[in-house]
């Protein structure tokens, strides 16, 4: 019976994972101001209108922040939790489990910006020059990571370390607010 949980396991986590990442993807692609005729802007934006404009007339946005999308995505990480622990041990209470859905958010967003961060890395050493639309996405949604680190560094001979510093900063997040928001949330139980 253990194999059939684990299998569960790995279709709840690769489903939730797909949809919580097209959302979080949609909502930092509209914070960043990407460009709107990107074929994969158009892409999210019509997998995931049909769910968030309902959504949109109750949560309103603020500022350039999707509310509705924020919203959305933790829901979806809420109830891939409450699917997950009532596979293994039960559904521990709905303060824990809000908590620990605000941890996996953090946890997603920060995992998403690492990636990003290296994908980036890796552009610019084989040459970002081609035309893919995937390219210019990934540079519109670091930058606004990147620049503020890259204004405060000295300039060390042509090299940036700021994907190194911002990765470095990441991990620490993960570390620092992730972990210990995620262990208060199991904590409640």
């Amino acid at each position: 019976m253990n194999y059939l949980a684990n299998a569960g396991q790995i279709l709840i986590d690769f489903v939730f994972g797909i949809l919580v990442g097209l959302i979080v993807l949609r909502v930092l692609l509209q914070l960043v101001r990407a460009n709107f005729h990107n074929p994969i802007c158009q892409f999210l934006y019509k997998a995931s209108n049909p769910i968030l404009m309902p959504l949109r007339r109750i949560i309103p946005a603020w500022r350039r922040l999707d509310l509705a999308g924020v919203v959305l995505a933790w829901l979806l990480l809420l109830l891939k939790r409450v699917l997950l622990f009532a596979m293994v041990i039960g559904v521990p209470s709905f303060a824990s489990l809000a908590i620990i859905a605000i941890a996996d958010l953090i946890g997603f967003v920060l995992m998403m910006m690492l990636i990003l961060i290296i994908v980036r890395v890796i552009l610019s050493f084989v040459g970002g020059d081609s035309y893919h639309p995937v390219i210019p996405l990934v540079f519109q949604l670091t930058e606004p990571v990147l620049k503020p680190i890259r204004r405060r560094l000295p300039a060390l001979g042509g090299l940036d370390f700021s994907p190194l510093i911002a990765l470095l900063a990441i991990s620490l997040a993960q570390a620092l607010l992730v972990a210990p928001l995620l262990d208060f949330g199991l904590g409640i139980g």
